[in-house]
């Protein structure tokens, strides 16, 4: 049986490329997992109340682009975080943001640009799925580096004209996964400038956009409204799951222009799978209640606290701006999650399994992803642990 070539040369997902490193080994202590960045903070009171409430809905086909009243609750979130107005028409319901940054590329993506394959730009390293997208579409997907020298961010405008020319969509994460660098308005706003002038499309991948340190990240709506960029270019992804500590609600949206919202609406009518009524009620709660919120982010701006305390003085130690991960650097990834994981049972996940080789470099191979997202005492403990194994104690 013949099967598609477009994904023959993908590796295996990070998380079962971790279980093939460490599974054939017994940990040495009690394991800690800050491996997944799934959240693990109490999720809001009203949750559970408001799908009693309407468990009904469960038995009818929902409204594909989402509610009236869920879209409301969105454009009201966006006004009063991002300062930007946008029409129930501008936004899309989606079952989390890696559904949308997939299928927005299939959406969007054209068959050629400048009359030739196009390009997806991508950030390395990188949520995995933008990867995915890009292949799926028939597009080159360009890995760019994201390094320390870059500010963890990917610098763009230094590609050359004919790859920038070819380029139909450029993913960024801000505060990015894996490192926790946060875009500032003039960047974000340079790369709009750069979009409308090689005619491509900017994916905002914003799932970390409420867990910050000192300073809301800028959002890529804000950006585009002061500098009257055209609101096609730009889309934002957004979810509960970090927001609101609910990944398995599985409830996000995507939102830019009617235009290609209307394309994104289009393809979703035939292929997606629209979010159960309860799901969208309980979501309409979600983005109406900042207490929740609140509450959550004071609990990992403590976990930044401990974590700037433990690692006080190792080099190459640099505070996320934003997020929840540690982007820690070591001699090699895997040597230094397996070595963990043997001596102290504490799980991190390698930096290259987030990342591509590109021209003859893996930029996460000498880094490991550390997930701040068990309770504070736990991951203090956890990050002693590693910084005694991995660093040598009194660092």
């Amino acid at each position: 049986m013949a099967f598609p070539e477009r994904f023959s040369n993908l590796p295996d997902y990070a998380f079962p490329r971790l279980r093939k490193l460490l599974d054939a080994h017994p940990p040495g202590g009690e394991p800690i997992a800050m491996t997944i960045g799934e959240p693990r903070h109490p999720m809001p009171d009203f949750v559970g109340p408001i799908l009693a409430a309407n468990l009904a809905g469960f038995a009818v086909y929902p409204p594909n682009d989402g509610t009236p009243e869920l879209l409301t609750a969105i454009t009201g979130w966006i006004a009063r975080r991002y300062g930007a107005t946008l029409s129930p028409d501008q936004i899309m319901a989606l079952n989390g943001t890696r559904e949308g940054l997939f299928n927005a590329a299939i959406a969007l993506c054209p068959e050629q640009k400048a009359g030739q394959k196009p390009v997806i730009l991508m950030p390395n390293p990188f949520y995995q799925v933008y990867a995915v997208a890009a292949l799926t579409v028939g597009a080159e997907p360009v890995y760019v580096r994201a390094t320390a020298a870059t500010g963890f961010l990917p610098d763009y405008a230094s590609l050359p004209k004919d790859i920038l020319d070819r380029t139909a969509i450029a993913y960024i994460c801000s505060p990015a996964n894996p490192q926790g660098a946060v875009a500032s308005a003039d960047y974000l706003a340079d790369l709009l400038a750069l979009a409308e002038k090689h005619d491509f499309c900017v994916f905002a991948d914003e799932c970390y956009s409420e867990i910050w340190r000192d300073t809301p990240p800028t959002g890529l709506l804000t950006v585009a409204k002061t500098t009257a960029a055209d609101p096609e270019r730009a889309l934002v992804f957004h979810s509960l799951s970090k927001r609101s500590n609910l990944p398995g609600l599985r409830s996000g949206f995507v939102a830019g222009g009617r235009n290609s919202i209307a394309e994104v609406r289009k393809l979703r009518s035939f292929a997606g799978a629209p979010l159960p009524l309860p799901i969208q009620r309980v979501s309409e709660a979600a983005w109406a209640d900042e207490a929740h919120v609140d509450a959550s982010r004071a609990l990992y701006q403590q976990k930044f606290h401990a974590a700037d305390q433990i690692f006080a003085g190792m080099q190459g130690y640099q505070p996320p701006g934003g997020g929840f991960f540690l982007w820690l650097p070591v001699e090699d990834g895997e040597a230094a999650a397996l070595k963990l994981w043997c001596e102290t049972g504490v799980r991190v996940l390698p930096g290259a399994y987030l990342s591509r080789d590109a021209g003859g470099q893996n930029p996460g191979k000498g880094y490991i992803r550390v997930a701040l997202v068990a309770p504070k005492e736990e991951t203090q403990r956890g990050l002693t642990q590693l910084r005694d194994c991995l660093y040598g104690q009194g660092t």
